[in-house]
């Protein structure tokens, strides 16, 4: 079975480039599809307060039979907890339950600038970082001058951004930031929700390639270096997705895919994004 190239976060802990996403997959339904993906491969699990789904995903963590540090679990603070004690007892829930000591990587899951509180939410991150809580810490969803702003006050810098991230919408501006600053980049919507996929240039590539267009857009995060966390419950396509690491994109790919981009969201734009 092939393994995810893995990426080296800021403090030296080691990430899979490629793992599995839960976003949207229901708690009853998230034990099986873990399992399922991690029987597939994956060593990294993406979940959030907001899915509604750490519990299935701790069961599914548990079924899998697989050692605790042999996998890479992601969880995020939800926006209605933001604040330095808000955010540790909402960190605190997410560890019961995904009945787990502690993750590998926690994220604010938005910035929501109207109120105003992710600087103070940081310190919560930096002590749950500082007490072996959570191995790295990191954002989701903040533009570059969020980010900027955070990098101005922080003692420690994130290890990751998580941001909507596709080829329609590469994101340049912020993955430069993150690189000046060695901040990995990680996206979510990464085959833009599927919008993308009967694209010529796509499915041409991956007719070139023997590939389907999903796994021509996964291979192309990847030689970007991002970290990439796509979603399926359907068993086949979460094998299919796991199975890019075995074939390259030419220079001239990379710039027909890099022609895709128009500037334009799926997702909510962070600026306006405070709901509670």
């Amino acid at each position: 079975m092939s393994s995810a190239p893995l990426v080296t976060l800021n403090n030296g802990v080691e990430m899979p480039q490629l793992g599995f996403g839960v976003w949207q997959v229901p708690d009853e339904q998230a034990s099986e599809t873990v399992r399922l993906a991690l029987q597939a491969g994956y060593r990294s699990i993406d979940t959030a307060a907001i899915y509604g789904n750490e519990e299935g995903t701790g069961k599914g963590l548990a079924a899998s039979g697989l050692p605790r540090e042999d996998v890479f679990v992601t969880t995020k603070v939800w926006n209605n907890h933001h604040g330095h004690d808000a955010a540790l007892r909402a960190f605190d829930a997410s560890l019961a339950r995904l009945r787990l000591e502690y993750v590998d990587l926690y994220l604010i899951h938005w910035p929501v600038p109207e109120q105003d509180l992710y600087l103070e939410t940081w310190r919560a991150l930096e002590k749950l970082l500082a007490d072996g809580r959570a191995r790295s810490i990191g954002v989701s969803n903040f533009k570059p001058a969020h980010l900027r702003r955070l990098l101005d006050t922080c003692d420690v810098v994130p290890a990751l951004n998580q941001i909507e991230l596709h080829p329609s919408f590469p994101q340049a501006e912020a993955r430069a930031l993150h690189a000046e600053h060695h901040i990995a980049t990680e996206a979510w919507s990464p085959l833009g929700q599927g919008k993308l996929l009967d694209n010529p240039v796509l499915t041409q590539l991956g007719e070139k390639h023997g590939r389907t267009a999903a796994q021509v857009v996964l291979r192309w995060h990847l030689q970007l270096g991002n970290v990439v966390i796509p979603k399926s419950v359907t068993p086949s396509r979460i094998r299919e997705n796991f199975a890019v690491t075995d074939f390259e994109l030419a220079p001239e790919d990379m710039q027909l895919i890099a022609g895709l981009d128009n500037g334009t969201r799926i997702g909510p734009d962070p600026d306006e994004m405070n709901t509670r």
